[in-house]
């Protein structure tokens, strides 16, 4: 997307009320980076796009995740954001769908990610940035599907630049106690993806929202609220009414 696109879609969303954008990327990302600090627009964090991940179980796509992620991660701190996210896979493998069970197991599951963020931790703090772990449900991956799970990879890794986020939508399906899964993740909790139950805007189906955001309030959350959802009504509507919702209740969305 060009610079001036972007620049357009940045002055509406301003004006609606939000402060910054999470982009989408992949090994195309690090040569926007300069593009977009210097039109002003402020990107705060980029999520992978589309693969390689570092789950894989092909060993040369993994290590191919790993250089798009370290790419990421420069890019997103030479645009002045704060960090690159990523799950474990997408779309790989689902234990409830045939054939069931994955041609690797969970030990080797976990030593594979923890090799990967342990690397991508030491570049992200070389940058001066951090690296998200994002749990997903359980039909698009198995390896990381709550928030407890990224937790104690984050943990294993030793680097604080290896943190976990929340989306909770996903949350939705997967954690028995989705406020206190986001009470429970303390510290490692530094970015949260905002959507409903039905994959809408915030406050559009059954999330307990004043829920959720007491319970970041109440462990002392700093981190970005980013809508990752589909829009429920013309975006000219709701994303000044979510915006103002959430900031009577948090400050800032």
């Amino acid at each position: 997307m060009p610079a001036a696109d972007l620049r357009a879609k940045w002055a509406f969303l301003e004006a609606a009320g939000w402060d910054g954008l999470e982009l989408t990327g992949g090994a195309d990302f690090p040569g926007r980076a300069a593009e977009l600090r210097a039109a002003g627009v402020p990107v705060r964090t980029v999520c992978i796009a589309g693969g390689p991940f570092i789950g894989e179980f092909d060993a040369e796509r993994r290590a191919e995740a790993v250089t798009v992620m370290k790419g990421l991660l420069s890019g997103i701190a030479e645009a002045g954001g704060t960090g690159a996210i990523t799950p474990a896979a997408y779309a790989r493998f689902s234990r409830v769908l045939p054939p069931y069970t994955p041609p690797r197991g969970p030990e080797e599951d976990r030593a594979v990610m923890l090799e990967a963020l342990t690397e991508l931790g030491e570049h992200a703090a070389r940058e001066g940035v951090r690296v998200y772990l994002e749990p997903l449900n359980r039909y698009e991956d198995h390896i990381v599907n709550t928030l407890a799970q990224a937790v104690e990879l984050a943990a294993a890794t030793g680097l604080d630049s290896v943190r976990v986020m929340g989306d909770l939508y996903h949350m939705n399906i997967e954690e028995s106690d989705p406020v206190g899964a986001l009470r429970a993740a303390g510290p490692r909790l530094a970015h949260v993806h905002l959507s409903d139950s039905n994959r809408g805007q915030p406050f559009a189906g059954h999330v307990d929202w004043p829920a959720v955001l007491a319970a970041l309030a109440d462990v002392g959350y700093d981190g970005d609220l980013a809508l990752e959802c589909r829009l429920r009504g013309a975006a000219e509507t709701v994303l000044p009414d979510v915006a103002r919702r959430l900031r009577g209740r948090t400050g800032s969305p």
